[in-house]
């Protein structure tokens, strides 16, 4: 029974275990609750549906952290290339022949199941860039050849950011950051830096000046200009615009300090996808901020304790998976906040773990797999003898 038991355990951080299933036991209450309305629309006030429908995806998602972490992480290194390129092959099809879900596009079907390629292809970029920054180490830092590298991500990018703006800002960010860790000199950060300010601003010019109805034939660029000026310029926005924002700040103004009342939330007939991009205005509703406290504290602890496997990693590519996938969820889950209480403009970003989804909990399942996985490998009980062992990679092998 002990053996089977400690299977089923997540190994490799104890602590980052227990958040994880602190998060699913939380999405499982939020999303039972923010889910009535739509049960009763969708469902003939079946309520139970979509609270067994998440139980179920969650017990799935266990064993996908399950999988994950019993695999080494070298194998992600040697198929690197090959899963962006899959990744690459999957934006594409979305683009060809995409269904439109949720009033998004980027959905594909295979096998008769839909998912969003971005968040597969979130993985691939943070495992390709994690590869290419470990191969071009050097005893000085970083070589900007790893640059040259990094160029086939540029495709992805821009692919997600004809569809998803603010996936594609964020996961060009996480590579900006491991870049950064990852010892490229400073001289070359500011250059990259100053150009990426430098087609900011170009962009949001060209939303401005370019004409509405040309902007709204190239991808999502019209939603984006919209989003910005409700954010930005309220008087000027449009209802329709601003509706989500304004709902969600109800919602949270209604939460107050310590409600602790579940499963009485009223915004969650307003807000549209109360269950996905805006539980956590749910959450603050019906649990006040001392409940969405506890949920920030749980992100929190995960950042603090990526940053402690990091330190343990005596290798380059493992410490920049993780420090990638690490930044990505936490980033991923303040953003989602942020938007619920007016900090940053609408975006369509889920809360990791906790909001309904399939595709979204699949991949941040497989991505807290591979975190533990090289926590696994580089316990404190191998620690030292890693050490010892500690030099410049210069070949996979040695990676």
């Amino acid at each position: 029974m002990g053996r089977i038991i400690n299977k089923l355990s997540l190994k490799g951080d104890r602590i980052l275990g227990i958040v994880v299933i602190a998060l699913m036991l939380i999405s499982l209450l939020v999303v039972y609750s923010s889910t009535g309305s739509l049960a009763f629309r969708v469902r003939g006030g079946d309520t139970s549906f979509y609270l067994l429908k998440q139980l179920f995806l969650l017990v799935g998602c266990y064993g996908v952290i399950l999988l994950t972490q019993s695999c080494h992480y070298k194998y992600l290194l040697s198929f690197a290339t090959f899963i962006l390129l899959a990744s690459f092959g999957f934006l594409v099809l979305a683009k060809v022949m995409g269904a439109t879900l949720n009033d998004t596009e980027r959905w594909i079907k295979i096998f008769g199941i839909s998912f969003q390629p971005s968040e597969f292809a979130k993985l691939a970029v943070i495992i390709f860039c994690a590869r290419a920054i470990a191969f071009e180490q050097t005893e000085k830092g970083c070589d900007d050849n790893v640059l040259l590298r990094m160029l086939w991500v540029v495709p992805i990018l821009f692919l997600i950011f004809m569809e998803n703006f603010s996936t594609s800002a964020l996961l060009g960010g996480v590579c900006l950051f491991m870049l950064f860790v990852g010892r490229l000199s400073l001289k070359t950060f500011s250059k990259i830096i100053g150009g990426l300010v430098l087609l900011v601003v170009l962009l949001v010019a060209a939303l401005f000046i370019v004409p509405e109805k040309q902007l709204g034939k190239v991808g999502r660029l019209l939603t984006v200009k919209s989003r910005l000026e409700a954010f930005f310029v309220p008087s000027k926005a449009n209802k329709d615009d601003s509706y989500q924002s304004d709902q969600a700040k109800i919602a949270v103004a209604r939460g107050g300090l310590f409600k602790v009342a579940p499963g009485t939330s009223v915004q969650r007939n307003f807000l549209p996808h109360p269950y996905s991009d805006f539980i956590f205005a749910i959450i603050v509703e019906e649990y006040g901020l001392g409940g969405a406290g506890v949920v920030m504290l749980l992100y929190l602890i995960i950042l603090y304790r990526v940053g402690v496997i990091v330190r343990r990693c005596t290798r380059m590519f493992p410490a920049m998976l993780v420090t990638g996938l690490g930044l990505c969820i936490v980033l991923q889950a303040l953003i989602n906040m942020g938007v619920c209480v007016g900090l940053f403009p609408v975006t369509g970003q889920p809360l990791p773990l906790v909001s309904m989804g399939g595709t979204s909990l699949l991949f941040t399942s497989a991505a807290f797999g591979m975190i533990l996985s090289v926590s696994h490998t580089f316990s404190e009980e191998g620690e030292q003898e890693a050490k010892e062992k500690l030099k410049v990679a210069t070949t996979e092998e040695e990676i």
